[in-house]
């Protein structure tokens, strides 16, 4: 859908500029029987949002997947005006700004950026970006150990609730550093992290525990106390944070008496779309005190000898700009791109507009689980709060539901059994603001006929004699 942004007035203005009476005038060597009139099967009305979802429903006709899948990428809503206003050419083609003086309108963005992440984490400081949100973790790992000096077990907590690929990712990067990365196991009864085994284990020399929040389960971690355990064992305190639930959840600079000290996540949520995969952005903040030890760049606002405003690099401790004996990183990067739709994103929602999504998404979540739980043998798996999604115990395995749901076309959500054998036909769904009643309505009566034809199967009426 392109985004049009000129007024009436402004378009009567470029008309009696050129001499042209309509629009249609500057077409017409096209064939009028070529030319595409009014969209007919669009109701008058609808706001771009509603539109969208017209649309996407109507695309689903043709194949397109109905999406309650979550676990890391959501299937959120984004602007037009976003990918419109980010693919123009001054922006799409911008990477490194090597030559800052050349370069001013991509540091003004990446600044504006910059002073949104901090404004939304309540953190002092952001960078410009990362691959991921689970290669920006690792690097998170690998501050922590350097600024954690009076720590000298390189020893960090990872939760078992946390995402399995930021996981994987970080123990990829690190665990060849010299670094231990030991298990946080979770309570089986509320999904959040164990607090008597991470007593246990910060009793022992500690550099740093990860705290995610939410955890990969949806659920919502007790952020404060386990932020205050940290800080009291000498640990850094790292936090892993889906940035839309910030924008109706404590931030992480606000968490215990102090804030965590170092903030990561993915960026995906930010007007990101799905895209098998990728490529996303990470995102990285910090306290003020440590961000030498940040690594990525760093942009700065501040005037040239004329006295004009101009932006900078502020810090470059990267291999790209020192020796790389010297660098915080030799990996990372800039997603620029990514990091341009996201500000263009954060820009176009607001403080409100992002508040309103999270609330729409956690409503809809409510509405899914409640009704999903409504079915025979099936119930919520933790009691716990929760956030964009919730792990459901079903009566039958969850590849099972999950491959007869994509028959309908229907993504049903993910099976939590290959990550976690313990949670076994157990199945994490999502609700974003995108799915609407009738969204749900297909879900449910999808997955209640397949639940009960199982059930049937299982116990076949006996006849009568």
């Amino acid at each position: 859908m392109p985004f049009i942004p000129h007024t009436e007035d402004e378009i009567r203005a470029m008309l009696d500029t050129i001499g042209v009476e309509r629009i249609d005038a500057l077409f017409d060597e096209i064939p009028a029987k070529l030319r595409h009139g009014r969209l007919e099967n669009v109701p008058d009305g609808l706001s771009e949002s509603e539109v969208t979802r017209l649309a996407a429903r109507r695309a689903r006709a043709d194949g397109e997947a109905l999406c309650f899948l979550g676990a890391g990428a959501y299937d959120h809503h984004i602007p037009a005006a976003v990918w419109q206003i980010a693919t123009r050419g001054e922006f799409y083609s911008a990477y490194t700004p090597y030559q800052a003086e050349a370069s001013q309108g991509t540091l003004q963005l990446l600044y504006e950026y910059q002073s949104m992440m901090t404004a939304l984490t309540a953190m002092d400081v952001s960078n410009a970006s990362l691959y991921d949100g689970a290669s920006a973790l690792a690097e998170a790992v690998l501050m922590a150990v350097r600024v954690n000096r009076k720590s000298k077990a390189r020893r960090v907590l990872l939760p078992r609730a946390l995402h399995p690929a930021y996981r994987d990712t970080v123990r990829a990067i690190v665990s060849r550093q010299g670094i231990e990365l030991v298990e946080l196991p979770y309570d089986p009864a509320s999904g959040q992290t164990d607090p008597a085994a991470l007593d246990e284990l910060l009793a022992s020399d500690t550099t740093a525990v990860v705290i995610a929040q939410p955890n990969f389960f949806g659920v919502l971690e007790p952020v404060d106390a386990l932020t205050e355990r940290a800080h009291a064992a000498g640990a850094v305190a790292i936090a892993v944070v889906n940035p839309l639930a910030l924008a109706i959840l404590k931030p992480p600079g606000e968490w215990g008496d102090e804030g965590a000290d170092i903030c990561v996540g993915e960026g995906q949520p930010l007007g990101v779309p799905l895209a098998s995969g990728g490529p996303y952005f990470g995102f990285m903040c910090c306290r003020q005190s440590i961000v030498r030890q940040m690594p990525g760049r760093i942009v700065g606002r501040t005037v040239d000898r004329d006295g004009k405003p101009g932006f900078t690099l502020t810090l470059q401790a990267r291999e790209q700009h020192i020796r790389r004996s010297k660098a915080t990183s030799n990996i990372c990067t800039n997603q620029g791109l990514l990091v341009t739709a996201a500000t263009l994103h954060m820009a176009i929602l607001g403080a409100d507009g992002l508040a309103r999504t999270a609330s729409a998404c956690h409503a809809n979540l409510n509405h899914l689980s409640e009704r999903l739980c409504a079915l025979p043998g099936v119930q919520s798996r933790f009691a716990s709060p929760v956030f964009h999604e919730r792990v459901i115990q079903l009566p039958i395995p969850a590849a099972e539901l999950l491959k007869l749901l994509a028959a309908y076309n229907i993504l049903g959500g993910y099976d939590l059994s290959n990550d976690y054998p313990e949670l076994e036909n157990c199945l994490l769904v999502c609700a974003t603001e995108q799915r609407d009643e009738t969204d749900i309505d297909a879900y449910l009566a999808k997955a209640g006929r397949i639940l009960g034809l199982r059930n049937e199967a299982k116990c076949p009426v006996q006849p009568k004699f």
